[in-house]
């Protein structure tokens, strides 16, 4: 018989999808999705929760009967839970009002206790979720906190798994590697190991309006007059994570609120891909990007996360006609 002993197993492995309409049929490059929502609980962020958790225990910071908690956009989130119900662990995640409800109602529905934060609020302030998380991990008993931004294992999980996916599959013919930043763990572990095999893959990272991220990797300044408030989800940062080595990012691509949603929505009617926000962000890069590219090109996107979450916004049509997008 072939069967997993649990569904921690199952991490990884994820399928590269060639992209044949939603870029456009005179797109001139070879453009390959990695579609991370076959991942068990539907995200890429599963393979990084793992592997802090697994660390975690290896250094004795997470102990038996302990409490995981996490500030999370509700994938990260996801993956420990995953983890927790399987090593037997509690768990308390902390978000912001910003979020899809779907995200804390699949928290809560494999057992998370979840507490919602203000978005608009600098990250020092007591009440975000940066501040509310750190707090609860001081104050509640045997609990250990993740700290998925400035946790090295996050990228170091992209670094030894996802990025020999990659080269693997592509046969080391990729040119180009396209992911959506946010903690910066994915698009710097992966672009670690694929700049090791070949350096002159480029390794563009994909940005929104209102993240300083951009700006930061231009210019080495951190300016918090670009930061501003953006309902684009999973992608972006008014801080700088630890997890960022910008020495292997070549470019960063900054994509509207809006563009996102649309190509979101086109990746889901014209590939029969059903995937997040970020990953429509991710398409609408390459769009925009469209005359970097030439013939002989591979490009990877990965893509992040399922559609499910974003239900109730980008795939909801009242949602969509009252940002004036539809």
């Amino acid at each position: 018989m072939k069967y997993y002993n649990h569904i921690l197993e199952t991490v990884g492995n994820t399928p590269l999808v060639r992209l044949n309409r939603v870029l456009g049929e005179d797109f001139p490059a070879l453009v390959l999705a990695k579609v991370e929502t076959f991942n068990p609980g539907n995200s890429v962020k599963d393979r990084m929760a793992i592997k802090m958790v697994e660390d975690a225990e290896a250094a004795g910071l997470l102990k038996p009967g302990g409490t995981i908690i996490e500030g999370t956009s509700g994938n990260t989130g996801m993956g420990l839970a995953l983890a927790a119900i399987v090593k037997g662990y509690k768990c308390i995640f902390v978000t912001n009002d910003k979020q899809s409800k779907e995200k804390a109602d699949i928290l809560r529905a494999v057992g998370a206790e979840v507490v919602i934060c203000p978005t608009d609020v600098e990250p020092d302030d007591p009440r975000s979720y940066y501040s509310v998380s750190r707090r609860l991990g001081e104050e509640t008993p045997n609990a250990w906190y993740v700290n998925q931004y400035d946790n090295l294992s996050n990228r170091l999980a992209h670094y030894q798994q996802t990025g020999p996916e990659i080269w693997e599959q592509t046969e080391g013919k990729l040119t180009h590697f396209v992911v959506g930043a946010g903690t910066g763990g994915t698009i710097s572990g992966v672009g670690k190991f694929l700049k090791e095999q070949k350096k002159d893959i480029q390794v563009i990272g994909v940005d929104t309006y209102g993240s300083i991220l951009k700006h930061y990797h231009e210019t080495g300044e951190i300016d918090m007059s670009l930061a501003h408030a953006y309902i684009t989800e999973g992608i972006g940062e008014d801080i700088i994570p630890e997890n960022y080595d910008f020495s292997v990012i070549d470019h960063f691509e900054k994509v509207t609120d809006k563009d996102g949603a649309i190509y979101a929505r086109k990746l889901a009617k014209e590939e029969g891909i059903f995937c997040g926000y970020s990953a429509g962000s991710a398409i609408a890069s390459l769009v925009q990007m469209k005359d970097k590219f030439t013939k002989n090109d591979v490009v990877v996107v990965l893509l992040h996360d399922h559609g499910s979450r974003y239900v109730g916004k980008i795939y909801n049509d009242d949602w969509m006609a009252e940002q004036g997008w539809l």
